[in-house]
């Protein structure tokens, strides 16, 4: 009798669970859908009224008739920043990676491990603080002036008339590169440590230096964990507001230099919603819908790399 009845509760606990599992997953897949539906509704009076056009128009102005909103210098800035703040963050996070996970003693490995993990919990304004207070008066004093001598000839680094503040799109670029370090950087470390010490041994028996075994070993066969880690930078990096906005500089123009104050998808609408009337809160609202369909096509087409790379790793192997 007991027995039965304890077959009985087992199998309503299991139909329990199995319900719950089936709601959870449901979950996950609504709360996508509802959010793009909700901004969607948001953003419609700006979708019929501007149309495609709102992808390439330059000019946001609300006050002088007909009442104009562009996106394209806003998604130029947030690709800018994001893909510099990649080109300088990638290597650092991994050497960083490579040097605890391959190099580093015993000793030395979980302090230092420990201390690049910390900063990803360091909240966005204290970055931008920082970056307002000390990055920004360095750039303006030393760096810039530095990179003008020496690389003004290139249009990348020409000086203009109010691009001598400071915050910028290189200053901005450098603020999301320190904090996206963290997140490349301990993936990639995971990625490394989870290679086998066969990889390993067996270039270091074939004469192999300790840079050879390296990149043969441990690099070779985690790429497709560090390349997954540079794209989950580079979605930090673009969705990322307060420091971005804090040292960007804030302009509507077109930076045409590193040194140009500019202005990204997300500080615009952080500066402009609260003020904004309806006519350009939908407007702002499609700045965000813009933003999600970017880091859609990011998620895309890194999965599809992600693939060729695991299709290719499968046919050399």
């Amino acid at each position: 009798m007991r027995g039965a009845q304890q077959r009985r509760t087992a199998r309503a606990f299991d139909r329990a669970f199995g319900w719950f599992t089936v709601a959870a997953a449901a979950t996950l897949i609504a709360l996508p859908l509802l959010l793009v539906t909700i901004v969607a509704q948001n953003a419609w009076p700006a979708l019929v009224r501007f149309g495609p056009g709102f992808l390439i128009g330059k000019l946001w102005d609300p006050n002088l008739p007909p009442i104009t909103f562009g996106a394209s210098t806003f998604i130029a800035g947030t690709l800018e920043t994001s893909v510099i703040a990649l080109l300088i963050g990638v290597p650092l996070s991994i050497g960083g990676a490579v040097f605890l996970a391959e190099l580093a003693p015993d000793w030395l490995r979980a302090p230092v491990a420990a201390v690049v993990d910390l900063l990803a919990a360091v909240p966005s304004v204290v970055f931008g603080l920082w970056g307002l207070y000390v990055l920004v008066p360095y750039m303006r004093t030393s760096v810039d002036p530095f990179l003008a001598k020496y690389l003004g000839w290139s249009p990348l680094f020409a000086e203009h008339a109010g691009s001598q503040s400071g915050a910028s799109i290189l200053t901005a670029s450098i603020i999301l590169a320190i904090m996206i370090l963290p997140t490349i950087s301990s993936v990639s470390r995971e990625a490394l440590r989870a290679t086998p010490d066969s990889q390993r041994e067996a270039a270091l028996s074939l004469g192999a230096t300790r840079w050879e075994a390296t990149r043969m070993g441990p690099l070779a066969y985690a790429r497709t964990g560090i390349f997954g880690a540079a794209i989950l930078g580079l979605g930090r990096a673009m969705g990322e507001t307060m420091a971005v906005t804090m040292t960007v500089g804030n302009s509507d123009n077109f930076a045409t230099s590193l040194f140009d104050p500019g202005q990204t998808l997300s500080s615009k609408i952080a500066i402009n919603f609260g003020n904004a009337l309806p006519l350009e809160r939908a407007a702002l609202v499609e700045l965000g819908l813009i933003l999600m369909a970017l880091s859609l096509l990011v998620n895309v087409v890194a999965r599809l790399l992600l693939r060729s790379m695991t299709r290719i790793g499968r046919t050399t192997a």
